[in-house]
């Protein structure tokens, strides 16, 4: 179809272009001699981006100001890469490299070259505040690794854009400590030998270079938490380890480089491009360990006994580096909290650290990004934001996905007078402008229509509105607080979302955890039942009651077991809630062998961690091994 689209105007261009024949041959599926990184990414440029190959685009340096605020959003991790750049740099120094490091939206905002050549490389690109993506540059490395998040080398004619041919590009991607690519480390050359080849072992160095920078990101924002590094041989696990994660003390993933996110997904059979399967889960899900097992795998043993096996049967060498406890700062205490944070949850340290940071977060204008399953609280969370963040307006709350679209636009933006047939002879301020001085809410925000996207993202630029049938703007300050249980990055890759507006509403992201993953998940339930007390009498609930409860899974998290509670305390007798109030398939089970059975449904939702579940119990191990023991309960082989 590619073909049909662009077929006739090619051929009326430069037919004397090798160059430009080959792609044109590509396009419409013609073989060809080149990598298939570089075929697809020609398509992408035809296709997707409409670009012409015989049009010539010189080299794109973004304006000043616009430079400078790209920096200031890469500033932490220019100062994590700064060194690794400079050992770069001096590994190849003499054979005339340049070295550009660009952020996610193909910005270069570090650059290391000759100042000799300062001219030819800002003429070619090659510098600070150059835009490398396809849209801009077509067929190059920043924008392919960008495209598809893998290291990859972009050799002279391998370019799309006939300007950049003379050069020889590698890049390799950074990943920051969540799997969202958040940079691209890229090594280029004015000239190079004809040969790609040439070029392997620029690709090997960016790529230990990239892998470098992102074990000192990951060590920086987790040095207070377990990390373990991962290595096939034992003489570089302590000195130069191929991957890391960060451990939470309950024994979750917290963090992880590229190669750690690689190595969990491969562990357990998922997809590395899908952080959220890999982020929050237990380490015992990916090895033949629990978080009381990681201080054997410390220098205080040789590094030939630190080995351990993955799920998948694969035997590494790992390096487990304790957390730095002297270091640390002691979080709020809960008399510190806002008293609307404080209702959040209980004592658990993973909420304890949630409602510390939410605390910051609330005394900014930094826009925030509420991701979480449906039912964790997400509209609650950001009440409690707005009434930590001291601002004197209203907290506007606007689910995207309720407003029939025809809608949404006048109940957005409001209109003015007679804006349109049935508009009110008034007109009507929109829910934004009301907003104006307070927090504007915008509840599954990945379900506006995309039309409207450019609209909301001019507000959030301009900080002005134009209704409906306007002509004059009007000013508004506006704090936005965002929420979604689709991970938005997958829209944004699927092109259902803007990504300028993407990163313009993630300055900041709060996660809620499911229901079925709080270790607070008894302060919960105390909260519920305290609400659907009646007549100020004490709403009580049976032991075997409670554990059932404990054993479901929630996928309905927070509101499920709100509408469970509801139901159940309607049917007890004498405001005690007993396992035949609950619903079947919660009781069921349950009823089997009471307590039994809920432990043994907690131990398989905790993947037999007896460690994890003791957690989730709120009881001791010995304790949970001793229940073990009086059920004849034991993990299958």
């Amino acid at each position: 179809m590619g073909g049909r689209l662009w077929r006739q105007p090619i051929r009326c261009m430069l037919r004397g272009s090798d160059h430009i024949r080959e792609i044109e041959k590509v396009g419409m599926g013609m073989p060809t001699s080149r990598d298939e990184i570089v075929v697809k990414s020609w398509l992408r440029c035809l296709e997707k981006h409409r670009l012409d190959p015989a049009r010539s685009c010189e080299a794109f340096i973004v304006p000043e100001q616009q430079l400078r605020e790209h920096r200031q959003q890469s500033e932490e991790l220019i100062g994590i890469a700064r060194s690794g750049l400079e050992h770069l740099y001096q590994q190849v120094a003499g054979q005339n490299y340049v070295l550009l490091l660009s952020d996610r939206e193909g910005v270069t905002v570090e650059f290391l070259g000759d100042p000799l050549f300062d001219n030819n490389l800002r003429k070619a690109g090659l510098y600070l505040g150059s835009e490398w993506t396809e849209r801009r540059a077509g067929t190059c490395a920043v924008g392919a690794c960008i495209e598809t998040g893998e290291a990859l080398t972009i050799h002279q004619t391998d370019h799309f854009d006939n300007t950049h041919t003379p050069l020889s590009c590698t890049a390799a991607p950074i990943y920051d400590t969540q799997g969202a690519l958040c940079a691209v480390l890229d090594i280029s050359l004015l000239s190079s030998p004809i040969l790609k080849t040439s070029q392997n072992l620029a690709l090997h160095l960016v790529n230990a270079s990239a892998r470098r920078i992102e074990l000192a990101n990951l060590m920086a924002q987790t040095r207070h938490e377990w990390v373990l590094r991962f290595a096939r041989s034992p003489e570089f696990v302590d000195v130069d380890p191929e991957a890391a994660i960060s451990i939470d003390p309950s024994g979750r993933i917290i963090g992880m480089t590229h190669g750690g996110a690689k190595l969990l997904a491969r562990s357990a059979r998922l997809d590395w491009r899908d952080p959220t399967q890999l982020i929050g889960q237990p380490v015992s899900r990916f090895f033949d360990i629990d978080i009381d097992s990681l201080p054997e795998l410390t220098r205080s043993r040789p590094t030939q006994e630190r080995v351990l096996f993955a799920r998948d049967g694969d035997a590494l060498f790992a390096h487990a580096i304790e957390p730095n406890t002297r270091m640390r700062r002691a979080l709020p205490t809960r008399d510190q909290i806002p008293a609307p944070l404080h209702r959040l949850g209980g004592d658990a340290p993973e909420i304890a650290a949630l409602q510390a940071k939410t605390a910051k977060l609330a005394r900014t204008a930094l826009p925030i990004l509420i991701q979480g399953e449906t039912g964790t609280g997400k509209e609650y969370l950001a009440r409690a934001i707005h009434e930590g963040s001291g601002l004197k307006g209203r907290f506007v709350a606007v689910n995207c996905a309720a407003i029939p679209e025809q809608l949404i636009e006048s109940e957005l933006f409001g209109y003015a007078p007679g804006a349109f047939t049935g508009a009110s002879a008034k007109g009507r301020k929109g829910l934004i402008e009301q907003a104006d001085g307070g927090t504007l809410f915008l509840d599954e925000i990945g379900d506006m229509p995309y039309a409207l996207q450019s609209r909301l993202l001019r507000v959030l630029a301009e900080q002005e509105v134009l209704p409906v049938g306007a002509d004059v703007p009007r000013p508004v300050r506006i704090r936005v607080v965002s929420a979604s249980h689709h991970p938005l990055p997958e829209a944004v890759s699927d092109g259902r979302f803007r990504e300028d507006l993407y990163y313009r509403l993630n300055a900041a992201t709060i996660t809620l955890p499911a229901l079925r993953d709080r270790l607070d998940f008894g302060w919960v339930l105390d909260r519920v039942l305290e609400r659907h007390a009646a007549n100020g009498e004490a709403l009580e609930i049976s032991e075997p009651a409670r554990i059932a409860l404990k054993a479901h899974r929630w996928p309905g998290n927070i509101r499920e077991l709100d509408n469970v509670v509801a139901v159940a305390a309607a049917l007890s007798e004498n405001n005690c809630i007993d396992l035949g109030d609950l619903p079947e398939e919660l009781a069921g089970a349950a009823a089997l062998d009471d307590a039994a059975a809920a432990l043994r449904r907690m131990l398989v939702a905790c993947d037999w961690n007896v460690s994890e579940a003791a957690r989730r119990l709120e009881l001791d191990r010995t304790t949970v091994h001793r229940r073990m023991k009086r059920h004849g309960i034991s993990q299958p082989q």
